[in-house]
């Protein structure tokens, strides 16, 4: 699915900047294998609220050798939104509703678990083909925790994708070269003109745009959000919201950047992003409505009372 839209300026000002921050390194399964973490190592849960995780991966795969063989073995989630953006390679994932899938990146898997699913997921490369993507959370409101889980797999085919969206030399007519351009992975973007697949229970906006070099790309976030972030995981910006970062950040906003925005003034709303002759960059957006709902959290398990991870734990020992 896409389309081409020029941008113009929105009517609003630009966001103010609160914070810059970095990603951090974890070993989500325990072994030699890491991700970097925009969120909570970066930006605590408290300021990223909805969202709880983002871990960006770009790691050599290990192909599975059957059918139930997966290298992100089986475990439980609830009370949360998941989704397993894969920007390159191929996804693979099975669950304890009987799903089975496996696609071609860019795509996305994606799952409100509700009272409870058990995943796994990987195995559908060749071993030693890499595999880059996204391990998104996103909090639930508590009278959600215990819906019945959904379910969706959008295809390469299927994701809906915005060309044209840059103001820069790279968008100068010339057809021989690329353009920046936007994936919507869940939320209303571009004057509600598109809509994202993956159905959370909390309102989000989450989009991946991909900035080529020399260009400048503005977006207006939906006013009901009161949370925004941008998260710069390959290349550099040169400047967003006309800062480049501060005197420690020669050569502007670097892979691995987080930029917190002040999202509670409706009357500033844009964000710009800005890409230097010769550097592209991959950044992703998260803007979503804050739940301000107390937090209980064990690994997989996110509830809002630590009585309630005690009851999910005793359900998970006794089957």
């Amino acid at each position: 699915m896409t389309t081409s839209m020029n941008l113009k300026k929105g009517a609003t000002g630009f966001m103010a900047i609160k914070k810059i921050a970095k990603h951090g390194t974890t070993h989500p399964f325990g072994d030699h294998r890491s991700v970097q973490q925009a969120f909570p190592s970066g930006i605590p849960s408290e300021e990223s609220d909805p969202f709880l995780m983002c871990d960006y991966f770009n790691m050599a795969e290990t192909k599975a050798t059957h059918e139930d063989d997966f290298p992100i073995g089986w475990h439980p989630h609830r009370g949360m939104d998941i989704a397993s953006y894969v920007r390159k390679g191929l996804g693979r994932h099975g669950d304890s509703l009987g799903n089975r899938e496996t696609f071609s990146g860019p795509g996305m898997q994606w799952m409100s678990v509700g009272s409870g699913v058990e995943h796994a997921e990987g195995g559908a490369n060749e071993d030693g083909e890499v595999m880059q993507g996204f391990q998104i959370w996103i909090n639930v409101p508590s009278q959600h925790k215990m819906d019945d889980p959904d379910y969706g797999t959008v295809s390469n085919e299927d994701m809906p994708v915005v060309f044209d969206i840059g103001g820069g030399s790279s968008n100068n007519g010339n057809s021989d070269k690329k353009r920046s351009m936007a994936r919507i992975l869940a939320g209303e973007a571009f004057g509600n003109t598109v809509v994202g697949p993956f159905r959370t229970k909390q309102p989000v906006q989450m989009i991946d745009f991909e900035l080529q070099e020399n260009d400048v790309v503005e977006f207006e976030i939906s006013s009901d959000m009161d949370t925004a972030l941008l998260y710069v995981y390959e290349g550099a910006l040169s400047e967003a919201n006309n800062s480049s970062g501060g005197s420690n950040s020669k050569g502007g906003l670097k892979d691995g950047a987080i930029v917190l925005l002040d999202a509670d003034d409706v009357t500033h709303r844009r964000i710009s992003m800005t890409t230097a002759p010769g550097q592209t960059a991959g950044v992703m957006l998260f803007a979503g409505k804050k739940l301000k709902e107390p937090i209980a959290w064990r690994g997989p398990i996110v509830m809002n009372t630590q009585d309630e991870i005690n009851e999910t734990m005793m359900e998970l020992r006794t089957g």
